[in-house]
């Protein structure tokens, strides 16, 4: 098994784990453009989006996605975990605290000593896993307001 940052060969593989991320969080998920957009997002002109992937046996069983923000309040950088998803196969094993100690490290790297990110209210296993590696919740409502018309609020 080896975490490492994601090349352009896996954006099939991991538009699936999206996919399948989507499922397991019961939220709407569609293809259109995805490639396009993620390849854009994480290898183009100005890539603002980091992405680390889990390769096991030249298949890729998990990903976490992040990128560095700016608090207002802290007036420091800090980085947003967007997505985090592994294989049911994966889970229970130290994967998950190993892709989270790797997104710490750049973190550090980037001077940030703040790593925030959500997970839904039902997610208790993921929950679980996060208060096990010492980190701390708040609970706070996350608010959707759709700009583009087309695109459904979730």
């Amino acid at each position: 098994m080896e975490i490492r940052f994601a090349e352009q060969k896996d954006l099939p593989q991991i538009i699936d784990l999206c996919k399948e991320h989507a499922e397991y969080e019961q939220a709407d998920y569609e293809r259109k453009n995805k490639s396009e957009l993620l390849y854009k997002f994480l290898f183009g002109h100005n890539p603002c989006l980091k992405c680390l992937v889990v390769e096991q046996e030249n298949l890729i069983v998990g990903y976490a996605t992040f990128m560095k923000q700016f608090s207002t309040w802290e007036t420091e950088f800090y980085i947003y975990l967007d997505c985090l998803f592994l294989k049911e196969n994966t889970r229970g094993n130290g994967v998950g605290r190993l892709l989270m100690e790797k997104i710490k490290s750049y973190a550090k790297n980037q001077k940030c000593s703040i790593i925030q990110w959500q997970t839904p209210d039902f997610n208790k296993k993921a929950i679980d896993f996060y208060r096990k590696i010492g980190v701390i919740s708040k609970s706070k409502e996350r608010f959707i307001w759709t700009i583009e018309s087309g695109k459904a609020s979730r």
